[in-house]
């Protein structure tokens, strides 16, 4: 979400909270914005978990509360001994995110010198209405699939750069492949990969993590070019071999759309390392050092496109065309 939609989330969250707090004439009406305000968070998912944590933080918290204030009376001490009992046992039960709201609730019963049901049902309703309102509002969040189809766009744009950069590489057509590019593209990646994990938290009843999965082999694949990049650089001669995989890198890059399932690609890899096998022996350290290179640089290559095939085969044609 961005800084524009949370301000506005926050603020008419916390000023309805306060007119329904204020229009059941509850005391300290206030504080139903305060909780309104903390509940405001990115996604659905963590709305509804924190909800539900601060919900039985308050239980627990208000009879630790009822239990002090009854013995020791309404006094600092009281409140210190409270903070003291209440703050470990609610990290215990992994609930310390009701601590500070909840604390703001037991506040009131300090402050007023009392425990009666009425001003425990005050504080109840009080928290009720934060708490819903923010729900509500944090029920709505803005659709990024326009976002993501970008980002799917540019990571692909910026993969067959690179590749064609290579392919150019091996036939010394020129130099271009460089780390700079692909420290851009794991750049992208990283932003798409937070933009695809937020918008999975906001799926309440949405099974499907494809676009995470996407972006995640398109990471796979980045790892797998930079080793790719440094295979190409240790090559130092143009031979059969090399042309033949530079072409085969350019096929690679023509077939890396999301809908493309490059099953054709695998062939091509066996039919190359069968070509490999049958080519004369290096006679020269320099070609046996270049036809080692061209060997790792095809295996990378072929993980490479098997990360492609797999994602594929995960998810099955009809769901990519979908896309």
């Amino acid at each position: 979400m961005n800084i524009i939609e949370r301000t506005l989330k926050m603020v008419f969250a916390t000023v309805i909270s306060i007119l329904i707090a204020q229009y059941f004439k509850l005391d300290f009406a206030s504080s139903a914005g305060i909780i309104a305000l903390l509940s405001i968070l990115d996604t659905r998912k963590s709305s509804l978990s924190v909800a539900l944590s601060r919900f039985l933080s308050f239980f627990l918290a208000f009879a630790i509360a009822i239990l002090i204030f009854k013995v020791t009376g309404y006094n600092l001490l009281a409140f210190s001994v409270y903070l003291l009992l209440t703050i470990p046992i609610l990290y215990l039960f992994k609930l310390e995110s009701g601590l500070v709201p909840i604390t703001v609730l037991v506040s009131h019963l300090w402050a007023i010198q009392s425990i009666a049901l009425s001003m425990l049902l005050n504080e109840f309703y009080i928290f009720v209405i934060g708490t819903c309102v923010a729900l509500l509002f944090n029920s709505y969040m803005g659709s990024n699939q326009r976002k993501i189809a970008q980002y799917h766009r540019k990571v692909e744009e910026q993969m067959k750069t690179i590749l064609f950069e290579m392919e150019a590489d091996l036939l010394e057509e020129s130099s271009q492949s460089s780390l700079s590019e692909i420290q851009h593209l794991e750049s992208s990646l990283k932003e798409a990969l937070g933009l695809v994990y937020r918008d999975s938290y906001n799926q309440l009843f949405q099974a499907s993590n494809y676009q995470v999965h996407y972006f995640e082999m398109r990471k796979q694949q980045t790892k797998l070019m930079k080793q790719m990049f440094v295979s190409i650089s240790k090559v130092s001669v143009t031979t059969r071999q090399s042309i033949l995989l530079a072409h085969l890198i350019h096929e690679t890059a023509s077939q890396l759309s999301q809908g493309n399932p490059a099953l054709t690609l695998i062939d091509d890899i066996e039919q190359l390392l069968e070509t490999f096998r049958h080519e004369e022996l290096p006679k020269t350290r320099l070609e046996f050092e270049n036809r080692a290179s061209l060997f790792q640089l095809l295996n990378d290559l072929e993980s490479f496109i098997l990360e492609k095939t797999n994602f594929y085969q995960t998810y099955q044609e009809g769901e990519l065309t979908k896309r």
